[in-house]
């Protein structure tokens, strides 16, 4: 899995979002805040308000706010309002590849690799991710040394 760099953007935005719940937050404050480019900050906002995360509100005291609780917004549903489908190959959903021969199964490798990616970006919610209080998959998977080393 690849998160680009405006997922990440979009995921650090609702998280910052999450801490102050319900409040309602400028773009610049929320670029601000997590040093990114206002600019890009705003179409991610724009995004998200498009997917019905985020609320925008005009005027002096506007900005934006999670349209919902934190508790109730999943990273994967950030990750997709920004970047569309969490897995992919060759642009295709993993359920519309097929091949032939020796590779006849990879298509439910595919499935699989998607469905342990849905696992946990679906599981944890906004107000997890803020907090660092995971689901106690999310922390068993981070426990473990190998997590953390790269191959």
């Amino acid at each position: 899995m690849q998160v680009s760099a405006r997922g990440e953007y979009a995921v650090r935005i609702a998280v910052t979002l999450a801490t102050g719940h319900p409040r309602t937050v400028s773009a610049s404050s929320l670029a601000a805040a997590q040093a990114l480019p206002r600019k890009f900050a705003e179409v991610i906002l724009g995004d998200l308000r498009r997917a019905g995360l985020v609320d925008s509100a005009r005027g002096v005291e506007g900005g934006y706010r999670l349209s919902r609780d934190p508790e109730e917004v999943s990273v994967g549903e950030v990750l997709r309002a920004v970047d569309g489908p969490l897995s992919g190959v060759r642009g295709r959903r993993p359920e519309e590849t097929s091949y032939e021969g020796a590779a006849v199964n990879l298509p439910r490798l595919w499935v699989a690799a998607r469905a342990a990616v849905r696992s946990v970006l679906d599981e944890v919610s906004l107000a997890q991710a803020a907090s660092g209080e995971f689901p106690v998959r999310v922390n068993e998977l981070t426990d473990a040394d190998e997590a953390w080393m790269p191959r």
